[in-house]
């Protein structure tokens, strides 16, 4: 399954189950407590990275709210990454002013603390978090929680190209895209395109992921 996103996507997203997981709407939370009852934790997910048999195509980042990271150790954490081929981190609720020493020990390693950024953030704050992401900055959509069905909010393009005017990096927006039209639209404005709980439900489905992913990508 992993080989088969990796194949299609530009960027592996891996999510770190987490009892809590409160930016994350209902399939994300349904899928985190089947993966908690089945034992998965950050320690897992890197030995089974560690343990593949063949090589990705594409960079991986863990997406892990901080209480799994801390309890791991940060060196630990840091040591970890570097083995297994994560490039970098997402933490939905690590604060930018409480970030500092994550960041400083990811990039001393050479490795990605991504910034989230809103459509609620403040344009002083926003100016803070371009600056300070790396790799890219996630643009979330929509204020709320991961997946759900309301749609793409009528100030999109004028909200991304805004980021993009602050941004060095590449700006990709995520947060309840769920097909191709979607992507298309937010591809006018964004630099790449998230997809997240869509992705669980055609797994959750059965059906094939890398058919879902090759179907949004546009022609």
């Amino acid at each position: 399954m992993l080989r088969e996103i990796s194949a299609t996507a530009d960027v592996v997203e891996l999510g770190v189950p987490f009892t809590d997981p409160m930016a994350d709407g209902v399939t994300i939370q349904r899928s985190s407590q089947s993966a908690l009852r089945q034992g998965v934790t950050l320690k897992w997910i890197f030995n089974q990275l560690e343990s593949c048999s063949f090589k990705l195509n594409s960079p991986i980042l863990l997406m892990s709210y901080m209480n799994p990271l801390l309890a791991f150790g940060l060196e630990s954490l840091v040591s970890r990454m570097q083995n297994t081929g994560v490039s970098g981190l997402i933490v939905p609720d690590l604060p930018y002013e409480e970030s500092d020493v994550l960041k400083s020990e990811l990039n001393t390693q050479g490795l990605a603390l991504v910034q989230m950024v809103t459509p609620a953030t403040p344009k002083a704050r926003l100016e803070k978090l371009c600056l300070a992401s790396d790799g890219f900055v996630y643009a979330v959509t929509r204020t709320g929680i991961t997946g759900g069905g309301s749609g793409l909010p009528e100030d999109l393009a004028q909200y991304l190209e805004g980021i993009k005017s602050l941004a060095k990096l590449p700006v990709c927006a995520g947060f309840g895209v769920r097909d191709a039209a979607q992507v298309k639209l937010i591809g006018k404005h964004a630099d790449g395109v998230i997809v997240g709980s869509a992705l669980v439900e055609v797994l959750e489905q059965g059906k094939s992921v890398g058919q879902f992913l090759s179907a949004l990508r546009p022609e």
